[in-house]
């Protein structure tokens, strides 16, 4: 590769790099006064565009998140072998809960130190607990509620001025579920008119000060697909960086709301109503700044989402009483657990995973495929994904072989080619004929490096899939690899808080080395196949950050079809090598 092209090629991706870093700084959110923790308190007003205005109903229901002082909250905690639920007073919901076995992060490297006593907490920072009621003063008033134990949970119970009367009851079961008994009643003597209603699912926020928050956001489905939004939606940075005011709230209307989560990577709060609901609404919540390991102050505020499923108005007579059965998973994405609970209430929950489309077909298939090497064969994580690769790189072996050996013949016969095509250059027609009879005879195809690729993409996202949301590698450790869920960071930089990642490095060199192995395709130009050398190197700043599980995945590929490269070209080809010539007693014979 020529001197220009390389430098070229080197300031593209610095440049790249440092917009991605810099555009944070050059566009930096609003800083956001730190809130209590979990407290049912009034939202920050902020602008409103006109296109997406918030109901009256909600903003007066907003206003009665901030509680008279005489309403202390009350407490009760509840804890089984899995998960310590918290319930409130303030909302007469579920404050938030905690994974007993899952620990809140992961340290990215041995030796790291991990927070003392933290655990995984769902609807952490919320503004409301899960299953809190909203829809106005008619259904809320002060929001606070009666809670007493029961002998299978707790019940929040509230009565309100105009006759209302709204009844909460909390039954802990076990798979990290709760089925809730809603009930709303008019105990006056008019017919009471109630507006629609908000049936709170919970807020989703990061894990930890590491968590990135992109997997952060809301899910639901309607039977048919699945639909979601999170930060990109609520971005306060548009196309090319450039700022924008963000939307207010996410409203859709539908019919058949099967259920709704609010989830991170690999959590979620995920509510299943018995009725399907009439759609979903979803707001972002600003959350306090949070401080790096090295003590720093992360520049971006982290964002939650407030998920809630709607139900319209109705009237309810004298006496009349209306009931809702919900119920909450709160707990790991763990796809056998998920695909249980989806079989008990027939909702196809398991899509929370993302496992949908085309290429949810493989992920699904790899992520068994692991855990079955993983418990049978008692192979850590790392080693599974391994003999995965290994067993996917022999079952594509004889495919990637015939590419190679097509490469490698048309590679050598690209003189008589040349000289095909300067034969016919005046007749297109009859060069292209001539130039595919020559191909079939010899047999090469111009798509013979092609194909391989075509099938082995299936197999990529496949794992990039699974490992997005796969809690399985979370904390599982492979040499000196701490956490396949997150980027191999053996240190960083001295000075900075560049992370030296090991893994993606590996990967960049063998990618090189496998495309300096790899001949270039027929009637190229030379200083674009000089270049497409290269372009691993663009893959190695994307990944760079990305699970070592993904990485290690690729890496591995690489250093196997290296090494079918190297031996399929050893082997002699006899449509290439020279038959020896024959003595004239043979040509007698012949």
């Amino acid at each position: 590769m020529d001197r220009k092209s390389l430098i070229g090629l080197i300031t593209s991706i610095a440049l790249l790099v440092g917009w991605i870093a810099f555009s944070s700084k050059l566009y930096p959110p609003a800083p956001v006064i730190p809130g209590a923790t979990n407290a049912v308190q009034a939202q920050a007003a902020s602008p409103t565009p006109s296109a997406v205005q918030q109901p009256p109903s909600l903003q007066a229901a907003e206003r009665q998140f901030a509680l008279p002082a005489a309403h202390e909250e009350q407490i009760l905690e509840i804890t089984n072998a899995r998960t310590h639920y918290t319930f409130t007073s303030h909302g007469g919901g579920i404050k938030q809960i905690e994974l007993l076995e899952y620990p809140e992060a992961i340290p990215t490297r041995r030796g790291m130190e991990t927070p003392v006593n933290k655990v995984a907490t769902l609807n952490a920072q919320a503004h409301s607990p899960a299953m809190a009621l909203l829809g106005g003063t008619a259904l809320q008033e002060d929001n606070f509620y009666t809670i007493t134990r029961t002998t299978t949970g707790v019940r929040a119970e509230k009565h309100l001025t105009n006759g209302l009367l709204v009844i909460k009851d909390f039954s802990i079961s076990t798979n990290y579920l709760i089925h809730v008994n809603l009930r709303l009643e008019n105990l006056g003597t008019q017919p009471l008119v109630l507006p629609p209603q908000e049936w709170v699912v919970g807020t989703a926020t990061p894990m930890s000060p590491r968590d990135d928050g992109n997997a952060v956001g809301s899910l639901w489905f309607n039977g048919e697909k699945t639909a979601e939004t999170g930060s990109s939606y609520f971005s306060k940075q548009n196309f090319m960086c450039m700022p924008k005011i963000p939307p207010a709230e996410y409203r859709v209307v539908s019919t058949n709301v099967l259920w709704a989560t609010a989830h991170n990577q690999f959590f979620s709060l995920a509510t299943m109503p018995s009725v399907p609901a009439q759609g979903v609404v979803v707001r972002p919540i600003d959350l306090p700044l949070t401080v790096n390991a090295a003590g720093v102050t992360n520049p971006a505020a982290p964002m939650g989402f407030e998920t809630a499923l709607t139900y319209p108005g109705t009237t309810l007579a004298p006496r009349q009483s209306i009931e809702k059965q919900m119920f909450v998973f709160a707990g790991p994405k763990e796809y056998r657990r998920l695909v249980g609970i989806g079989d008990t209430f027939k909702n196809q929950v398991d899509l929370v995973m993302g496992f949908g489309g085309f290429f949810g077909f493989f992920a699904k298939a790899l992520l068994l495929a692991m855990n079955w090497i993983h418990n049978t064969l008692s192979f850590s994580y790392g080693w599974s994904i391994v003999a995965i690769t290994i067993f996917i790189k022999l079952l594509f072996w004889p495919l990637t072989q015939a590419s190679t050996r097509s490469m490698k013949r048309m590679q050598a016969l690209q003189p008589q080619m040349k000289a095909i095509q300067e034969k016919y250059k005046d007749d297109a027609v009859k060069m292209n004929r001539k130039t595919m009879e020559f191909m079939k005879e010899h047999k090469v195809s111009p798509l013979g490096g092609c194909i391989p690729m075509l099938f082995q993409i299936p197999v990529f996202f496949g794992f990039f899939t699974m490992i997005r949301s796969a809690i399985e590698l979370r904390g599982a450790s492979w040499l000196w690899v701490n956490d396949l869920s997150q980027a191999d960071t053996l240190f960083t930089i001295p000075g900075t808080a560049f992370p030296v990642n090991l893994l993606p490095l590996i990967m960049g060199v063998t990618m090189l080395w496998q495309a300096q192995l790899t001949p270039p395709s027929p009637g190229m130009d030379p200083a674009q196949a000089k270049m497409m050398r290269y372009m691993p190197l663009m893959f190695m700043v994307f990944l760079y950050n990305y699970s070592s599980g993904l990485t290690l995945y690729w890496t591995v590929q690489n250093i196997l079809t290296i090494l079918q490269t190297k031996l399929t070209k050893n082997l002699p080809d006899p449509l290439l090598t020279p038959s020896p010539a024959l003595t004239n007693s043979e040509k007698k014979r012949k």
